[in-house]
């Protein structure tokens, strides 16, 4: 589909999820981009970390897409840039802080100089014909969050991004309600808006309000603190230095993604005041009531510096006394993970501290007295909402017209929206989908690796050898080894009456296909029967001389 004299929209990600947010505007003939990101997996996807969005859709008309532009640095808004920018052989547009960050991810990948990266100053405008975009700077827990407006032939886009009003901010200088009213002024037609925290009655909180929540918290522990927080937030790891400074405490940082941050954050102007940190052993070298320690993991990342350090296998270690500050909101679907951690920790005697316990943490999300204001300064004719998953678009669908907005539109991935000429409706569907990340191979989320993979975590897999003499019949016991399956105590019975079910179903006669079959359902069934799963079963045949 070529967009013709008409505005449309397209989410191939984060319209029903939240995460992996790709959006693409269609219009006379071409494509925008707005932000390429992805998700992290669960156990749905065993042994996978990363899952990418299928862009199947946009990569069969490269031809019609002007550019991708990026609204900030998260990584379901960035993440998926260094696996897909090169293919799609356009330029990124991306304001300082957010480039930095970029131009880091394409360095690890080899792709420095092949993949075009534009630096737009905060507030900049630029053409992408028939596009005409202006970045909208807003509030967010990250630096240089923005909003775009999106000026075509057939009307205005509001796209927020990821926002919140904040009038103390820490770090940056999101725009001003006058601004924003101005925007609103000169007309909008549609504002595509984040839904993340649309069931939440207040206000998410300024940045700087957490300042006073986590002073409490340091000054009142009488060992060493850690805070873990996330990487990005570097607002918040402008608060924590501050705080370091009032508390007597020397910093010291722990997670490549913080380091990478405070690198990228000081070449583009912020956390220039932020202490220089100390190494590991220093922290650990002095009195405990000294030191402060800012860590990645606080969603239960096993592998970040929070999770090794909980279990033991960390340069730094906590004892008794000791405290843990979560600056930060357990994301959903990370319960379980964060819940192992904080376990871990109080094992070794420590003492957490979360959100709920104190004012440590805001959202980087607005609530709905934010959402109503924004309808008020914005005023536009369409909401569309994305960022969310199905009841989150549903309802602040539901919120907008209860505040006036006239129209709204529940869309998700894949949905071919057109927002003019005429009323907004879906006029198509695209196909969407998932990609995995799968060690250094892109894979369909729903191929026949990851199918497999689900099939042998849940039930196991047995290997079958026959060895087959130049007669064509077997030319000694099947072997038989089991993965995964369940016979422990009873291992060597069970091997043995798999081995005897193999050997009653071989039949030299048969075609090796059929042969096969018949001895993988024979093993199989004898499984099933000694443990009540049913495991993958593969049969390898071997010819010998005999």
């Amino acid at each position: 589909m070529r967009p013709g004299k008409e505005l449309l929209f397209l989410a191939l990600g984060g319209s029903g999820e939240i995460g992996m947010n790709v959006n693409l505007y269609g219009c006379d003939g071409k494509w925008l981009m707005a932000d390429l990101g992805l998700t992290f997996a669960d156990s749905d996807y065993p042994g996978i970390d990363l899952i990418l969005p299928d862009l199947e859709f946009i990569e069969e008309r490269m031809k019609d897409l002007v550019g991708i532009v990026l609204t900030h640095g998260h990584e379901d808004h960035i993440g998926a840039l260094p696996y897909m920018a090169a293919d799609l052989n356009v330029p990124l547009f991306a304001t300082p802080f957010t480039a930095g960050l970029i131009a880091g991810k394409l360095e690890e990948e080899g792709l420095s100089g092949k993949v075009k990266l534009k630096i737009i100053e905060r507030g900049g405008s630029f053409d992408l014909a028939p596009f005409k975009i202006r970045y909208v700077p807003l509030a967010h827990s990250i630096p240089e969050g923005n909003g775009l407006l999106i000026e075509t032939p057939y009307g205005k886009i509001f796209h927020t991004g990821d926002w919140k009003i904040d009038e103390t901010p820490v770090l940056g200088q999101p725009s001003t309600p006058e601004t924003l009213k101005k925007i609103g002024d000169e007309g909008v037609l549609a504002m595509v808006c984040d839904s993340t925290n649309v069931f939440q009655n207040t206000a998410s909180g300024s940045e700087g309000s957490v300042h006073a929540g986590l002073l409490d918290a340091v000054a009142a522990a009488k060992g060493r603190v850690l805070v873990t927080t996330f990487a990005s937030n570097a607002a918040r790891l402008q608060t924590i230095g501050r705080v370091a400074i009032e508390t007597g405490r020397q910093i010291c940082v722990a997670g490549r993604s913080l380091d990478r941050i405070l690198k990228v954050a000081r070449a583009t102007g912020y956390l220039k005041d932020f202490p220089d940190p100390i190494r590991f052993d220093e922290a650990m070298r002095l009195p405990k009531s000294d030191v402060l320690i800012v860590a990645t993991g606080g969603q239960g990342e096993a592998r970040a510096a929070l999770g090794r350090i909980a279990f033991g296998n960390h340069e730094i270690k906590l004892a008794p006394g000791d405290t843990v500050i979560f600056s930060s909101k357990q994301i959903p679907g990370n319960e379980i993970a964060i819940g192992r951690i904080m376990n871990a920790l109080s094992d070794l005697g420590l003492l957490t501290v979360t959100e709920r316990q104190a004012k440590v943490h805001v959202s980087g999300h607005p609530g709905r007295p934010e959402l109503a204001e924004m309808y008020r300064w914005i005023r536009p004719q369409i909401l569309l909402p994305v960022h969310g998953e199905a009841r989150h678009l549903a309802e602040h669908a539901r919120f907008g017209l209860s505040e006036g907005i006239g129209q709204a539109v529940v869309q998700k991935n894949g949905d071919i929206v057109r927002l003019a000429p005429g009323k907004p409706k879906k006029i198509g569907e695209a196909r969407v989908g998932r990609l995995v990340l799968d060690g250094d191979v892109i894979l369909p989320a729903d191929g026949v690796t990851i199918s497999e993979r689900r099939k042998i975590a849940l039930n196991g897999l047995i290997t079958v050898t026959l060895a087959v003499g130049s007669s064509g019949r077997l030319a000694g016991d099947p072997m038989v080894r089991p993965f995964g399956v369940p016979v422990e105590e009873d291992r060597d019975d069970f091997l043995a009456d798999a081995a005897n079910a193999a050997s009653r179903a071989y039949d030299a006669a048969a075609p090796e296909e059929k042969m096969r079959e018949s001895v993988r359902l024979a093993v199989r069934r004898c499984a099933s029967l000694w443990t009540g799963k049913k495991p993958q079963v593969e049969v390898m045949v071997i010819k010998v001389a005999a």
